[in-house]
């Protein structure tokens, strides 16, 4: 019999807002609520899937800093864009100014998050009304992971850090993400290991990485400067059970992780 056609795997972008705190350097993370089909109930960054409208070039005198390849601008887009609808956080300057909007004016359009959310309102009309243009170049390229072939939901997800505006409160949309967290990398893997939490592998192995460092320049400015990686998953049946296996090239603390046996 022949194997079937791995679905195809849908671009998407994740977003690691930082801050640093009397606790150390912190993540801006949420838990997703439980009726969603993709890490349900799982602490997860912000993010999601790319939308035809990030694609569209009609944006690209609303972006600074954008890079030239089209998918990559997208995907920066779609950065920006999840981090406005899921945690009320916008990376966006008004149309002439070299400073992100304020605290003031971001609560102003908390107004546009669910109509943007529910597709009833577009990001181009969106920044055409209001005079704004999004910040690409305050993202950082962190990770870059694929799902498995194997599975029948497939992500090509490019993982970004941003430094949070202070003024900016993060708070999550009471729809996809039922619950959130400013909590350190260190914190959330010890949540993690005890069982606190549920951290699926792609979040567990980026919060490791993201806990090499203790304050937001020293991350940012180490990431910027990495080469990324992709990281596409694969299993490994060995002798004492089946592995789940990334490159060790792509730096991270764990490159491979023994999988529970499935039920019978």
């Amino acid at each position: 019999m022949a194997e079937a056609t791995p679905a195809p795997a849908v671009p998407a972008a994740t977003i690691l807002l930082l801050r640093d705190s009397a606790e150390g350097m912190q993540v801006f993370m949420v838990v997703r609520h439980h009726q969603i089909d993709f890490a349900s109930g799982a602490l997860v960054f912000p993010g999601g899937k790319a939308d035809p409208q990030d694609f569209d070039e009609a944006l690209l005198p609303y972006l600074n800093g954008a890079p030239a390849d089209s998918n990559m601008r997208a995907i920066q887009v779609s950065a920006i864009r999840e981090a406005f609808e899921e945690c009320g956080v916008l990376l966006a300057r008004p149309a002439g100014d070299g400073n992100l909007i304020s605290g003031a004016r971001l609560a102003e359009l908390q107004q546009y998050r669910e109509p943007m959310n529910s597709g009833e309102l577009g990001l181009l009309a969106f920044l055409q009304e209001e005079k704004l243009v999004l910040a690409c170049d305050t993202l950082t390229h962190f990770a870059h992971w694929i799902t498995p072939s194997m599975m029948p939901k497939r992500f090509d997800t490019h993982f970004y850090l941003a430094l949070a505006p202070a003024d900016h409160v993060a708070l999550h949309d009471g729809y996809e993400s039922v619950d959130s967290v400013w909590i350190t990398p260190q914190q959330a893997l010890e949540e993690a290991n005890s069982g606190k939490r549920t951290v699926i592998f792609p979040t567990l192995r980026n919060i490791e990485k993201l806990a090499a460092w203790t304050d937001c320049n020293s991350a940012i400015s180490a990431t910027a400067a990495a080469d990324i990686v992709p990281v596409l998953p694969w299993t490994e049946q060995r002798e004492d059970g089946n592995y789940l296996c990334i490159p060790v090239e792509a730096g991270y603390a764990v490159s491979e992780e023994k999988m529970p046996p499935r039920p019978n």
